[in-house]
C-alpha cells in the first residue's frame, strides 16, 4: 500500500500537496462546504485560517486540522464588521510569515422570500453578505497579492447557480451571486496582468448543506441585530420535491466534500491557466 501511494504521488509530481507552502483564508468554514474544504486544503500542505461567525465551531475546525497533522488557526468573526475583516487579514499574514496566497469567499446564508412580499432588511443583509463582505476583504488583503514574487495568489468565490439561472423566491440571493460571478471577472482582469492572480467563481448546485436540508429540522443564524433566520427548504418544496433530480444527469445531489474537492481543483495548480471564469458545479444540471 505504501509503494503503491508513492507511485501515484510520484505520478502526480506534487509529493508535498498540491498547496504546499500556501496560506490559505477561508471564509464560512466552520461546517459544510467550508469545514471539508479547509481540512482538504491543510491536508494538501496548505495553513489555513478557519473564518467562521461561530467560534466554538470554528476552533474545533482547526483544532481536527492540526490533530492530524496539518496546520490550522481560527479567526472568528463577523463578516459584515469591517473591524474583523482587518483581523482576518492581519492574523493570517502573521500566520502566513507575511505571505497570503488564497482567499475562498464561502461565508454566506439564504434569507428567501418572493419579490413582493421581501423586506428591505432581507435584501440589503444578503447583499452586504455575499457581495459587499467578500469585496472589502478582497480589498483589505490587497497588499498581500499585488505582489511579484513569482508565487500563485488565487481567490475563489463561491456562487450558485441561481446567480446563472436565476430562481424564484431568491431575488437577493440571486442577485447577490451573478454580482459576486462579476467581481470575480473584475479580479481577474484588474490583478491578472501585472500580479498573476487568478479568481474564478463556483456556482455550486444542489449540495447536501444545511441551506438544502428541510426547514423543519430547525437550522438557523442569527443576524447582527439578533433576528433568527430559517435555513432549509419547505419539505415538498424545489429541491425537496418528489423527482426533484430527474433533470440532475448524476441523478443526485452532491455532498459538502465534492463541492469542497471542486473548490480544490481551482486552487491547486492544475488550474494554473483557468481564470474569470465560472465553474458550475451541478451534477450535469443546466438551469
Amino acid at each position: 500500500m505504501a509503494q503503491r501511494a508513492a507511485q501515484i504521488a510520484g505520478h502526480l509530481n506534487y509529493p508535498n500537496g498540491l498547496l504546499a507552502g500556501q496560506v490559505a483564508i477561508i471564509t464560512g468554514s466552520g461546517q459544510g462546504i467550508g469545514a471539508e474544504a479547509a481540512r482538504l486544503f491543510a491536508n494538501e500542505g496548505a495553513k489555513v485560517v478557519v473564518s467562521d461567525i461561530d467560534a466554538a465551531k470554528a476552533k474545533q475546525v482547526a483544532e481536527n486540522i492540526n490533530k492530524s497533522g496539518g496546520k490550522a488557526i481560527a479567526v472568528p468573526g463577523d463578516m459584515l464588521d469591517a473591524e474583523y475583516l482587518k483581523t482576518l487579514v492581519k492574523k493570517t499574514a502573521e500566520f502566513g510569515n507575511g505571505k497570503i496566497h488564497i482567499i475562498v469567499n464561502n461565508a454566506g446564508y439564504t434569507w428567501d422570500g418572493v419579490i413582493h412580499k421581501m423586506t428591505d432588511k432581507q435584501w440589503e443583509n444578503i447583499i452586504a453578505l455575499h457581495n459587499t463582505a467578500p469585496f472589502k476583504l478582497v480589498r483589505e488583503a490587497a497588499p498581500y497579492f499585488r505582489v511579484t514574487d513569482g508565487e500563485p495568489r488565487c481567490i475563489i468565490n463561491i456562487s450558485s447557480t441561481s446567480g446563472v439561472h436565476g430562481n424564484a423566491g431568491q431575488a437577493n440571493y440571486g442577485l447577490a451571486k451573478a454580482g459576486i460571478n462579476g467581481l470575480t471577472k473584475v479580479i481577474a482582469k484588474e490583478w491578472g496582468p501585472k500580479f498573476g492572480v487568478r479568481a474564478n467563481s463556483i456556482a455550486f448546485g444542489h449540495i447536501l448543506t444545511r441551506l438544502t436540508a428541510a426547514k423543519e429540522e430547525g437550522a438557523f443564524v442569527t443576524t447582527p441585530d439578533g433576528e433568527k433566520v430559517a435555513l432549509g427548504i419547505p419539505k415538498g418544496k424545489g429541491s425537496l420535491k418528489d423527482n426533484a433530480y430527474a433533470d440532475i444527469p448524476l441523478g443526485r445531489p452532491g455532498t459538502a466534500t465534492e463541492a469542497a474537492k471542486s473548490i480544490l481543483a481551482v486552487a491547486s495548480p492544475l488550474f494554473s491557466y483557468i481564470t474569470g471564469q465560472v465553474l458550475m458545479v451541478t451534477g450535469g444540471r443546466n438551469m
